[in-house]
């Protein structure tokens, strides 16, 4: 026979038969609560099954499963003739609180380390039905229909196990990378082969790989101001001295980089020619040249990041860095997120064969193959031209929402307002009057439906130009015209 305050302390167990979780697991979750909590002591003798039954109105079979419940996970022990009883090898303790920090739960550890000032990944609050991003493809524009059947066609091919039964390459599957390098060599002049191309998440994969892999604390990294401050964090992320050049109309300012050449050893120089984020300007060519003759005189690293390179209206897109480079001094990265969507995470990497190899290495550290089926996918759809014929149809759309924007901003917002019509990219790097507070302005566009950037992310300490991006792309002219008159009622 149990004490009377055994009996009353089981009787407070409660279960509720309406959720779906069934009653002996309930009422085996309470139990281990009262033993969690120093309620029931190591050794200490329960109700049998029948009279646990009787105390809570429940079946003898319900009470029975959840005593063999804790049993299993060695929270009881029970002997035959004895009954059941609270295991000895639980030892009876009371949980103090830190001192250091608040008590630990499902929101706060109970250890200790140091945040750091990141950019906020989460969106807090949702995209209302108008945006004007920071230069996003229009998703509904994708070849969602041939990247659905696709995707099927790798899982109901033959030679499913040779292909998906076992681990394969952390560069990637070869078909992935013999259509990436093939792709990159007919359209941006590239000098590839399977074995220079390693798959990724998206750039910043790419970006944080190259840092895990070729970056030491201590090191210094040279970017663009304004510049991309996710691929700055993982470079101070990786303890590398982090060194800003300046932008102007041309793009990064390669003489100011001489300068730091001759006094400091530089391990990178991440940079963004092509269309310069977030202003969207292009290096110039006697600029290019002369980085790349800088990187093989001083023996720097070039990350070039080419984001958005299959969107260029004026004229052809200018080749990138990498088709120029002859000693192997460029890492080139591209990714699909800018031509389908942010949701298609697909990237790669290029770089000379030694250094996907080790990258390869470093990879598995973090990421041990990544999506082979997705990216057999996505090669299926680069042999078949799809990929080409949807970047030539979005391409002509892209441009004409562009001109439909411009004029807007031109008409509608008129002297508070300075911009560059853009050579290409999906944005357009558009500088307000100083007087306009873009903090308030895009809390006000957001009450009115309308979602656009603070502006914060591209201030620095000695640059302020209180210019965001306005991404097009992804919005109708319907969309935008009524986006830009949001605006205009706000400013004017």
């Amino acid at each position: 026979m149990n004490s009377p305050i055994i009996n009353q302390l089981f009787e407070s167990l409660t279960y509720d038969r309406s959720i779906g979780r069934p009653v002996y697991l309930q009422l085996a979750d309470a139990l281990l609560s009262l033993i969690k909590n120093g309620k029931l002591r190591s050794g200490q003798k329960l109700p049998g099954s029948r009279e646990l039954s009787a105390l809570l109105k429940i079946n003898r079979i319900t009470a029975a499963k959840a005593y063999e419940e804790l049993q299993m996970q060695g929270w009881l022990e029970s002997a035959v003739g004895r009954g059941t009883f609270v295991s000895t090898h639980v030892a009876d303790h009371h949980p103090e609180t830190l001192k250091t920090i608040s008590p630990a739960s499902s929101k706060i550890a109970g250890f200790i380390f140091q945040p750091r000032d990141y950019p906020n990944s989460i969106l807090e609050t949702p995209i209302p039905g108008l945006h004007l991003d920071d230069g996003y493809p229009d998703p509904r524009l994708s070849p969602l229909k041939e990247f659905y059947r696709a995707y099927r066609n790798q899982l109901t091919r033959s030679g499913l196990y040779p292909k998906f039964g076992n681990y394969g390459n952390p560069a990637g599957p070869y078909p992935y990378r013999q259509a990436i390098a093939e792709y990159l060599n007919t359209t941006r002049g590239l000098k590839t082969t399977a074995e220079n191309i390693l798959s990724v998440r998206g750039t910043l994969m790419g970006i944080n790989l190259i840092c895990n892999a070729l970056i030491s604390p201590g090191d210094i990294v040279v970017s663009e101001i304004p510049g991309w401050r996710r691929a700055e964090h993982n470079f101070l992320h990786a303890g590398a001295k982090l060194i800003g050049v300046p932008v102007d109309e041309h793009g990064l300012m390669v003489d100011e980089l001489r300068k730091i050449c001759t006094k400091q050893k530089i391990r990178m120089v991440y940079v963004t020619p092509h269309h310069q984020y977030p202003t969207t300007v292009s290096l110039r060519i006697d600029r290019r040249l002369e980085l790349l003759r800088l990187s093989n005189e001083y023996g720097f690293i070039i990350f070039e990041d080419d984001y958005d390179f299959d969107f260029h209206f004026k004229h052809r897109p200018l080749l990138p860095l990498a088709s120029a480079d002859e000693n192997g001094m460029v890492i080139y990265c591209g990714s699909f997120s800018k031509s389908f969507s942010p949701a298609f995470r697909m990237g790669y990497l290029v770089a000379a064969e030694n250094v996907i190899e080790h990258l390869a290495k470093v990879r598995i550290l973090l990421d041990r193959q990544g999506d082979h089926v997705l990216d057999n996918t996505m090669a299926d759809l680069l042999n078949d031209g799809t990929v080409q014929r949807y970047l030539r149809k979005t391409l002509s759309v892209y441009q004409e929402r562009r001109d439909f924007f411009c004029d807007l901003l031109s008409n509608e917002l008129k002297e508070a307002v300075k911009f560059t019509i853009p050579e290409g990219g999906m944005s357009v790097w558009t500088a307000f009057d100083k007087t306009i507070d873009l903090e308030k302005l895009s809390k006000n566009a957001y009450r009115e439906g309308l979602h656009l950037s603070d502006g914060k992310t591209h201030q620095y300490a000695d640059y302020n130009d209180n210019a965001i991006r306005l991404g097009f792309a992804s919005s109708t002219k319907e969309d935008l015209a009524r986006s830009v008159e949001i605006i205009r009622k706000l400013i004017l």
